[in-house]
């Protein structure tokens, strides 16, 4: 199977929508003998964090000698970015292969399933991530959910460390509408007598949620502490944070851990689409921050990109060094009102735009919000997300900064794009 063949499967796919349920997925790991239980796992679950959490966890593992394989989602601009053997994505062949594998699985159980009951998109993408996982003879996976936790594809894997990034108001379709239901969707894939590893701040009622939940599985609760211990070379608090849970993470799956190793890790892991810097003068970031908390984290780490007071003395652009540019799209499933209350303030001047999903929102509502929020902003409207951000490089000036934020599918749709400077950007994700 060639690549394009294998997006095209998982396209059509799509189409299908989701369906909530594991008996698939258990019937897809038996056609394929099993393989999520080849290798130890993490599991990582929560609102906001996990890919940056996931990626920083594996790359202490692999520090430690370990080879290790980390299963993402979303991707930015290729399928193959969900699956890591080390520090490097699958080739675009590597990942059609695995593809292909997972499709012969699934056409074995689709044969007897009820024609409204066939195997996903994501249920086939996270076979093929374990078939792989196993072929490649990892020893430890880290292993990102999806939507929830209880009826997300990747919950057939037998984790020895569960880890709660934090729990907000996201997905209340599926996961319930107050932050207790969704910390029960997300902490049933806790297994009996293994540890759970809580995020720093997390939400007093999540927090009694995972007590009550590890104390029925026999669990231990490791609380991570806010500060990394290392210099950590992603720009963001959010990343430090973070960090300080892959940690947690790492040492509740190993024991003591070698500093050197987290100090190596630490300094060296980058995440694409958080806080990554694409261009100079200005200085342009892509951010995927895409609810009202990943807002607030970005929001906290602005004053030490663009030289502001501290946040708490913060008041607005008055208080910068540099003049701050963003640019934004927005799902229309998100609380696009609440993350523009958050943004606009601290921002020079906006620059609405619209990615190429069709779930997101027209830039006109987009102003129409920000007016109702009474922020008085520059704002403008340019439809096309790689000419929104250029404009937003001319307002910022030379010396200014720019960042993409309010949608991954704007940063997808930035990165597929020829990068600033005259370089693919693909080259630097």
């Amino acid at each position: 199977m060639r690549p394009a063949e294998a997006e095209q499967r998982l396209l059509e796919l799509e189409l299908f929508g989701m369906r909530f349920g594991l008996d698939r997925m258990r019937r897809l790991m038996t056609a394929l003998g099993h393989p999520q239980r080849s290798f130890r796992s993490i599991h990582v679950v929560g609102t906001n964090g996990k890919s940056s959490t996931a990626r920083m966890t594996a790359a202490i593992l692999a520090r430690h000698g370990l080879r290790v394989g980390t299963y993402l989602s979303p991707h930015l601009v290729s399928y193959s970015e969900r699956v890591r053997i080390g520090d490097s994505d699958l080739t675009p062949q590597e990942f059609a292969d695995a593809i292909e594998r997972a499709l012969r699985a699934a056409q074995q159980v689709d044969r007897v399933a009820a024609a409204d009951d066939r195997v996903t998109q994501f249920e086939l993408l996270t076979a093929a991530a374990y078939s792989e996982l196993q072929r490649r003879d990892v020893e430890v996976a880290v292993i990102e959910a999806g939507l929830g936790g209880r009826y997300d594809a990747t919950n057939v894997i037998p984790s020895s460390v569960t880890v709660l990034t934090g729990v907000g108001l996201e997905h209340t379709r599926w996961l319930g509408s107050t932050i207790t239901a969704i910390a029960r969707e997300k902490l049933d894939v806790l297994q009996p007598g293994t540890t759970l590893v809580l995020g720093p701040g997390m939400h007093p009622e999540a927090l009694a949620v995972a007590d009550a939940v590890a104390a029925q599985r026999g669990a231990r609760i490791v609380r991570a502490e806010s500060d990394p211990h290392a210099h950590v070379g992603a720009l963001g608090t959010f990343q430090r944070r973070n960090f300080a849970v892959a940690r947690a993470a790492a040492s509740a799956l190993l024991g003591e851990l070698d500093e050197h190793a987290v100090v190596a890790a630490a300094r060296d892991v980058r995440v694409p689409g958080r806080l990554q810097i694409v261009g100079e003068r200005p200085l342009t970031l892509l951010d995927g921050a895409h609810n009202p908390d990943g807002i607030r984290a970005l929001a906290e780490s602005l004053p030490e990109i663009v030289g502001s007071a501290p946040p708490a003395a913060a008041q607005g652009p008055a208080d910068r060094a540099r003049r701050l540019v963003a640019v934004v799209s927005i799902l229309d499933d998100k609380d696009a009102a609440a993350m523009l209350g958050v943004l606009a303030p601290l921002c020079d001047a906006l620059v609405l735009t619209a990615s190429h999903n069709p779930r997101v929102l027209p830039p006109p509502t987009l102003l129409s919000l920000l007016r109702q929020s009474g922020a008085e902003v520059e704002a403008q409207i340019v439809r096309e997300p790689h000419a929104a951000l250029a404009r937003a490089r001319e307002l910022a000036g030379p010396e200014g900064v720019v960042v993409a934020t309010g949608s991954l599918y704007l940063i997808a749709d930035l990165s597929s794009e020829p990068a600033l400077d005259g370089r693919r950007r693909a080259s630097i994700l």
